[in-house]
């Protein structure tokens, strides 16, 4: 929680804002974000969604620079020890997030873990400027992408399109498991 909070504070500093202004652009309001700075509210996957929009970041990037790396010099294979990797936990639905590259890998991946009954949205600006592919490793995912919703399955992959509204959703008995793909490109 200590690094999510070090890591919004350091977003909204580097741009000037104030939390008024970070309030204003995410629709969180300005005492919720004063909390999650001073470590005080472990922040739910919508409000990172919503502070990852304003910020134009993913909500892996987000998680990513927050969760550090160790020393690359260290292992110039590139190595990256499970026990090694932070893992995020949404304290409002359970939803779990484990990076699995590190900040110099061309692309973003993360393995996430859905429980039942879990339902996470998304505001479409948390999908501007990343193109991102979801494959869905164990269990089943209902996608809603907009107005659309797809009904997943193991070994069944989604690739994103333009930004919409999302809300990822587990109606299964079971936890679901599945990993994001992500590439940062240039414009929404």
């Amino acid at each position: 929680m200590e690094r999510i909070a070090a890591r919004v504070r350091t977003e909204r500093e580097r741009r000037r804002w104030t939390l008024a202004q970070l309030a204003d652009a995410s629709g969180v309001s300005q005492a919720m974000i004063s909390r999650i700075e001073r470590g005080e509210s472990n922040p739910t996957a919508v409000v990172l969604g919503k502070l990852s929009a304003a910020f134009q970041l993913g909500v892996a990037s987000l998680l990513a620079l927050a969760e550090g790396t160790r020393d690359d010099a260290e292992d110039t294979a590139g190595v990256r020890r499970g026990t090694d990797t932070a893992e995020w936990r949404d304290p409002a639905t359970g939803y779990r997030r484990r990076q699995i590259t590190g900040p110099h890998f061309p692309a973003e991946i993360a393995e996430i873990r859905l429980p039942a009954g879990a339902r996470v949205p998304y505001p479409a600006a948390a999908f501007a400027f990343v193109r991102q592919v979801v494959w869905v490793l164990d269990g089943r995912l209902t996608f809603q992408d907009g107005d659309t919703v797809h009904e997943l399955d193991a070994g069944d992959t989604i690739e994103l399109g333009e930004p919409a509204e999302r809300v990822l959703a587990n109606t299964a008995d079971a936890e679901c498991r599945y990993a994001v793909i992500l590439t940062r490109g240039t414009t929404p």
